[in-house]
């Protein structure tokens, strides 16, 4: 077995500044940094994460609570949280809270147990109360107290109001998120005040962030009454584009659809879903690499991080060549 006393000799350097560079305890200039890495992967060293804790006194642990990991959204993010994690040393403990605050409770109860290091969180709802024995950072839904990272759902939502707009819908379906998810309300805020003055919502249902839609929401696409239909994330408006083919409507030809977030198969659906791409890996660095700091210095200011959006569009949107011939026919005439 290679010990940290092999790589010491092999990078020429002491244990101590072995230990340092491995457990991340004390600063290496970069050059000390190198020769001990290139040792470690000449060396084939690894570390034992219950020895180091032993050592050190810290955990190598993260803990990590999502509401629902049948949402493909999730499963991406978690992928991002559990590579940043890796590569800072730390084993990653996944738990799917299940969209219930019962068991998002007992979730992080049991990751106390284990003694991590820390958490990072997707919380059920937004106002949860928080006495927990380590650090957290919150991804997505803000929760008091605690470190923050989410991507910028306001300017998502309008990115969605100005493309509608710019294709000339005037009647909108709007299928908004839980109210009580502050990503839901700025989703939502967005959409309406980038079409104000110029589109009008014909009508509107909260749903769940989920691909089961509510019967009359089922009952309103046999009938739509509107051009474009917004979804609060991509698992709805995936659901809405089979009803509509269901009821008898074309997506994009007689409806046209939207989702929220792009999550890995919005472009492998038919059509293709034009969707608001959230920077998941961009938020699980952040997330892993702000609990990170966290652990290091307890004392650190609260961040509250906000990363920008870009809308993707796709078929699911594209005007059919029928409203451009109609379009051109109009401007010849005028």
């Amino acid at each position: 077995m290679v010990t940290l006393k092999d790589i010491a000799r092999a990078a020429g350097v002491s244990i101590a500044t072995v230990s340092n560079v491995v457990n991340g305890t004390k600063p290496a200039t970069p050059q000390v940094q190198r020769r001990v890495q290139e040792a470690i992967e000449r060396l084939g060293y690894v570390p034992n994460p219950h020895a180091q804790s032993l050592r050190t006194g810290h955990s190598r642990t993260l803990g990590l609570v999502v509401p629902d990991l049948t949402n493909p959204y999730f499963p991406a993010l978690v992928q991002a949280i559990e590579t940043r994690a890796r590569a800072l040393g730390y084993v990653l403990i996944v738990m799917d809270s299940g969209n219930d605050a019962l068991r998002e409770t007992e979730a992080l109860t049991l990751l106390a147990g284990y003694r991590v290091a820390g958490v990072v969180w997707v919380p059920v709802d937004d106002a949860r109360p928080l006495d927990w024995p380590y650090p957290i950072v919150t991804v997505d839904r803000p929760v008091r107290g605690c470190d923050t990272v989410a991507a910028d759902h306001a300017q998502g939502g309008a990115l969605i109001g100005a493309h509608a707009v710019a294709l000339g819908h005037r009647r909108i379906g709007l299928l908004s998120g839980p109210r009580h998810l502050q990503s839901a309300t700025l989703r939502r805020i967005g959409v309406l005040r980038s079409i104000e003055g110029i589109a009008e919502v014909a009508w509107e249902y909260e749903v769940p962030f989920s691909s089961d839609l509510p019967s009359e929401v089922q009952a309103q696409l046999c009938e739509p009454g509107c051009s474009l239909v917004v979804g609060a994330n991509d698992a709805i408006a995936v659901a809405v584009i089979r009803h509509l083919r269901e009821a008898g409507s074309r997506v994009p030809d007689d409806v046209a659809v939207v989702g929220f977030d792009d999550v890995p198969w919005a472009d492998f659906v038919d059509p293709g879903l034009t969707t608001v791409r959230q920077p998941l890996a961009e938020l699980g660095t952040s997330a892993v690499g702000m609990l990170h700091a966290r652990i290091a210095d307890p004392a650190t200011p609260l961040q509250q991080r906000t990363l920008p959006v870009e809308l993707v569009v796709r078929r699911s949107t594209e005007r059919s060549m029928a409203e451009f011939a109609g379009d051109a026919t109009e401007g010849a005439a005028a």
